[in-house]
This record gives C-alpha cells, sequence and structure tokens, in this order.
C-alpha cells in the first residue's frame, strides 16, 4: 500500500486532539471512579469501537484477519501492560497537579521513545531529529516550572515522569507489534494490533476489579453514559496513533505528539477555567519550533 510521506503526521495530530479530549474526560471520571476505574474506562469502553473499526475495514477491503506470528505476542502484550500502567499513572498526576502542566511532564516521553525505539527496534535517529526531540522536550519542561521549582512537589513530578516512560515502553511495544505482523497493508496491521491490544487491557483490567473492587465494577457500569464517549475518543485516538506507528518511527510519532500540549492549554483554558502564564507560553513556542524541525527533519 502506497502513502504520501507526510501521511504519519496527519494521523498524529489527529490522534493527539482525539486523545487531549479523551484525558479531559477521563480527569472528571477520576473523582467518582478512581484511578484504576477511570483507566479502565478506556480500554474497556474502547473495545467495542475497535471491533467496528476493524469490522469496516474487514468489509471494506474484503481482506481476511492477520494470522500473527511468535513475535507478534510478546510485543502487544508488552504494549498493553505499559500503556494501563501509563494510563494509571498519568490520571494519579492530574489529581496532583493541574491538567497542562501534568500533560507536560508526561510529555517528556520522547527522549526515552527515542533510546528505547533504538534499543528494541534499531529504529535510527538524526541528527536534525535528535536536535527537534531535545528543542521540544525542553519546550514541555519549560511549560511545567516556574521561578523558585516545580510546583506541587516533588511526588506529581515523579508520576508524571513515570507516567511518560510507561508511555514510551506501550508506544515501541505496539509499534513492534505492528512491523511483526510483516503486512503490505498498514492500516490492517495498525487496526488489528488496536483490537488484540484492548482486548488484553480490558480482560485484565475486569478481572482485577472484580476480584479486588467489585463495586468499582458496577459504579463503573453505571457511569456509562459518559463513560461510552471517552472510551470512542480513547479508541479514536488510538486508532489514528496505530496508524502513525506503522509509517514512522516512534520517536517521530511521539515528537510530534507535544503537539498535544497546545491542545491541552486550549481544554484547560476553556474547560477549566486555567489560564496561561508568560513561562508557559515561551514553553509553547519551544514546543512548535521542535515539532517544526522534526516535520523539517523527516
Amino acid at each position: 500500500m502506497t502513502t504520501t510521506p507526510w501521511l504519519w503526521a496527519v494521523f498524529t495530530v489527529t490522534a493527539a486532539f482525539a486523545q487531549t479530549i479523551r484525558n479531559a474526560m477521563q480527569r472528571e471520571l477520576t473523582a467518582g471512579l478512581g484511578t484504576v476505574g477511570a483507566t479502565q474506562v478506556r480500554f474497556l469502553f474502547g473495545f467495542p469501537f475497535a471491533l467496528v473499526f476493524i469490522a469496516v475495514l474487514l468489509v471494506a477491503t474484503g481482506a481476511p484477519l492477520p494470522r500473527p506470528g511468535i513475535y507478534f505476542w510478546p510485543w502487544v502484550v508488552a504494549g498493553a501492560l505499559a500503556q494501563i500502567a501509563a494510563t494509571a499513572l498519568m490520571l494519579a498526576a492530574m489529581g496532583e497537579r493541574s491538567f497542562v502542566v501534568t500533560i507536560a511532564y508526561i510529555k517528556t516521553e520522547p527522549i526515552q521513545v527515542a533510546i528505547f525505539g533504538f534499543l528494541f527496534l534499531h529504529d535510527t535517529v538524526t541528527w536534525s531529529m535528535a536536535a527537534a526531540i531535545v528543542l521540544a522536550t525542553i519546550g514541555v519542561i519549560v511549560t511545567s516550572t516556574k521561578s523558585g521549582g516545580m510546583v506541587g512537589g516533588i511526588k506529581p513530578t515523579l508520576l508524571g515522569l513515570a507516567s511518560g516512560g510507561a508511555f514510551a515502553l506501550a508506544a515501541i511495544g505496539f509499534r513492534g507489534a505492528i512491523l511483526s505482523l510483516g503486512l503490505p497493508d498498514y492500516v490492517m496491521a495498525a487496526t488489528f494490533t488496536l483490537v488484540v491490544g484492548l482486548a488484553i487491557q480490558s480482560v485484565a483490567l475486569s478481572l482485577y476489579l472484580s476480584l479486588r473492587r467489585p463495586s468499582m465494577m458496577f459504579a463503573l457500569l453505571r457511569a456509562w453514559k459518559p463513560s461510552l464517549f471517552a472510551g470512542f475518543m480513547g479508541a479514536l485516538a488510538s486508532q489514528f496513533w496505530f496508524l502513525a506507528f506503522a509509517l514512522a518511527t516512534a520517536a517521530s510519532v511521539r515528537t510530534l505528539a507535544l503537539i498535544e500540549v497546545l491542545f491541552a492549554q486550549l481544554v484547560a483554558r476553556y474547560g477549566f477555567g486555567q489560564r496561561t502564564s508568560a513561562r508557559e507560553a515561551i514553553g509553547m513556542v519551544l514546543v512548535i519550533a521542535g515539532v517544526a524541525l522534526l516535520i523539517l527533519a523527516y
């Protein structure tokens, strides 16, 4: 299947926008469902939509389902479990600090992705790409700090950074799973990996909640109306993330994904009434400069 060189960037920006909306909705659900319950919303209510995505693809293309080899399963399981941990850490961090600053901490992820991608997938990073990653990462660090240190103490900082690391491992795991399928149809490879990943995540967290916190599982099901849209946005975001991973290195995708910080500013301003400081604005400029450099270097 032929693609245009910049298509991965379109997929990434679309995924970042959908993910920002999903993050904001999960933040609101955390108060009633707790961290684990709100984490499960992303997976349990996203899985049916992933099934719809692949059903539409199968009907439209007439292609058979992929037959994954042995190497597919370690990659997808690792990605699925790392994403569960990353989402839970993200929501816990959001409970400690403002929405925008939490996103900024998490978005220190690209440097870790570049390292993991080189070690596990042998993804190459040129000097121009490395400069773009560093510049954009400095932008999110500037956004998340202020004179006198980081607001809120060390706990939210560590939670946000740990979440970014887990998201980095998840990105590498899912990209590895997609590539291991060896399919010429990258859309099928990405969509099939999404379905399998969400199935693993939904079952794992459902078992955990049913055994350890059954009341939370019932509360989650009772909150199906707001959870359904959050699940849809989560599945939509993941679909486009996986499409991007199929076409570009995880480091490139996750660096361009820093544009989510700009989307988060809009959500924070108009959704949560939080204003943007001058320091945060400078950080946004650095993020934009890093993203622009990445596009030119790719």
